[in-house]
């Protein structure tokens, strides 16, 4: 159960009523998990969304990007991201079977070079918080420095909703199609 009481409209203020609106007006893409924790803080929400559209809309192809995503809420096995972004996995066309071998902890059969690439960088990233110069090279080379820059930006803009969901215990509300294996 989560750790704090999640703000219904009537307990906004002005300002988080406001950014919810204009979220939903938006798409609504940001519904829950990490961002009921960012919504009392209004100016951190406001940036994170901000982010959260240049992560988004950076050079990153979407699949690659989602492997990159699904590889990062894994390492850090929080339920809520995993859920979300495994969801959005399987609408982009991601092989279950990649999805359930990120999923079990495993390494998954990418035949696409840069698929494949963004999995190998955000595992060594978060495992031994670095790149080796290999990796690096490799990454440089299929991605071009901007882009890289754009996955690594990913990786820890993630790693940054894992620690939220993780610390203030935010769980998925009811069935998650795809739930983070144990």
């Amino acid at each position: 159960m989560t750790r704090f009481n999640i703000l219904t409209s009537e307990q906004m203020s002005d300002e988080q009523r406001a950014l919810t609106q204009e979220n939903q007006a938006a798409g609504g893409r940001l519904r829950g998990g990490p961002y009921w924790a960012y919504l009392y803080d209004p100016q951190l929400m406001r940036k994170q969304m901000a982010l959260n559209d240049h992560v988004r809309d950076s050079s990153l192809d979407k699949r690659v990007r989602q492997i990159a995503i699904m590889t990062t809420v894994r390492f850090w096995n929080s339920e809520y991201p995993w859920g979300v972004q495994a969801r959005l996995a399987h609408e982009l066309g991601v092989d279950a079977a990649i999805i359930d071998a990120i999923n079990a902890g495993e390494r998954p059969q990418l035949d696409d070079a840069r698929e494949a690439a963004a999995y190998e960088v955000a595992s060594e990233l978060l495992a031994k918080k670095g790149l080796s110069e290999e990796l690096y090279a490799k990454a440089e080379k299929l991605f071009g420095l901007e882009t890289l820059i754009h996955l690594v930006t990913c990786i820890g803009f993630y790693s940054m909703h894992s620690c939220t969901a993780n610390a203030f215990d935010v769980v998925p509300q009811g069935d998650m199609p795809i739930p983070l294996k144990k």
